[in-house]
């Protein structure tokens, strides 16, 4: 892991680049696949299935029978870590429903605004090296505590037709009814545009690798929402003498493993904190059953040294990680100074893999710079904001001349006719 100390600030954008992703090799294949589930259907996804991943389904639903086996399978231990997960995760975001606003903004004029729940929404979960049962708490919980009437799950199976025993267990725990046999940018199609038996969703979230980033990207651009733009994982860890190296090695290895392009990037008060996290690194790495697989993502990560906390704060900030964590004195202080990072761990005592499973906040971030501009999946990701207004006849007199002005300044003749025609008819 290569160490800077105090570099530049020219430096400083080559050092908070990630990996880049060169998509331009699976654009079309992407098209194509959206472009034949939109044309075919159910018929597009049972053919996809067979020629990518080698599977024959009779069907795409997942059957009762299938929710009641996997529930057989699923061990107690896991069982019971699901449900404290749920719990916590479900107390956090029911805190976070928004109150109405209903009010007066002059006499006569009343002007509400009122939190909807989007209708229909799907999740997608996936499956590659590990399937994510954790997404589905983070995403069906919240959904269902919104109130969305219907919630679509999406995820692949593996190569005898089946869907994870943990994933069905999450997902009937969490009032999911109905889950599909999907993967891939052909599940993101399939939601976004409806087909014979996956319903037609308002709004897409979920993970997933680039052909599914890819396709919910080209979805969106038609009339199908999605969370946030997503690239691979990422974790900074912020550490000056009240760190355990130790620790910090292990927040950043649990982050790479999550793929070869994921990212760890630790910011030290000293180079003998950075080397010594290093060599933490290393002798951790070493002892990991995917060893070689981390590696990769090991060489996209960094240490960088400053000799001031200010300009620690200041590089945490250009970089806008999707996890930091901040392992420092006065680490509430250090966070109040930070307004650019998914979610903010705090102390030696709080590694990120808790907000991954079960602190109760949600795990579900912006990457790749994006927490400058966009928040993390929560409660009102799930929920639209109406606005209602009512003028009373003495309301729209006393607001009429600043109406009218106001449209016949811009051009807009008909607007103030609207407002005239009433005012004469009073």
């Amino acid at each position: 892991m290569n160490i800077y100390n105090n570099p530049p600030r020219a430096e400083w954008p080559s050092l908070c680049r990630r990996a880049e992703q060169d998509n331009s090799l699976i654009q079309s294949r992407v098209e194509a696949i959206v472009g034949r589930v939109r044309r075919e259907g159910d018929k597009a996804l049972r053919a996809l299935a067979e020629e990518i991943d080698g599977v024959s389904l009779r069907s795409l639903m997942v059957s009762e029978q299938e929710f009641c086996q996997a529930e057989q399978r699923v061990s107690a231990e896991v069982k019971a870590a699901i449900e404290v997960a749920a719990r916590n995760i479900e107390t956090f975001h029911r805190a976070q429903l928004p109150a109405g606003v209903d009010l007066q903004t002059q006499p006569g004029v009343r002007c509400v605004q009122r939190a909807v729940a989007i209708r229909r929404v799907g999740l997608y979960i996936p499956g590659g090296t590990a399937p994510l049962f954790s997404t589905v708490l983070m995403l069906a919980l919240p959904a269902r505590i919104a109130g969305c009437r219907e919630v679509v799950l999406c995820t692949p199976t593996n190569r005898a037709g089946e869907v994870a025993a943990e994933v069905l267990y999450a997902a009937r725990r969490c009032g999911v009814e109905k889950v599909f046999k999907v993967g891939g940018a052909q599940a993101v199609a399939a939601m976004a545009y409806g087909t014979e038996s996956v319903p037609k969703v308002d709004k897409i979230f979920g993970p997933g690798n680039r052909y599914v980033t890819l396709a919910k990207q080209m979805v969106a651009a038609h009339n199908t929402s999605i969370d946030m733009p997503a690239g691979p994982s990422e974790v900074m860890v912020m550490a000056d003498g009240s760190a355990d190296a130790a620790f910090v090695a292990a927040d950043m290895l649990s982050q790479v493993e999550h793929g070869r392009d994921s990212q760890a990037i630790v910011v030290c008060s000293s180079e003998q904190i950075a080397v010594a996290v290093a060599r933490e690194v290393e002798r951790q790495q070493a002892q990991l059953a995917r060893a070689d697989y981390v590696a990769e993502s090991l060489a996209n990560s960094r240490a960088v040294v400053f000799d001031s906390r200010e300009q620690m704060i200041a590089f945490a900030e250009e970089y806008a990680a999707e996890h930091l964590i901040i392992s420092m004195r006065d680490a509430w202080k250090v966070a109040e100074e930070i307004s650019s990072a998914g979610s903010i761990f705090i102390g030696n005592y709080s590694p990120e893999s808790a907000g991954d499973y079960a602190s109760g906040t949600n795990h579900t971030l912006p990457t790749s710079g994006w927490a400058h501009s966009c928040s993390g999946v929560n409660i009102d990701s799930f929920m639209r904001k109406m606005t209602i207004q009512e003028l009373s006849e003495e309301g729209l007199k006393a607001l009429a001349p600043t109406i009218e002005a106001m449209a016949e300044a811009e051009g807009l003749e008909a607007h103030a006719a609207a407002v005239r025609i009433r005012i004469e008819k009073c």
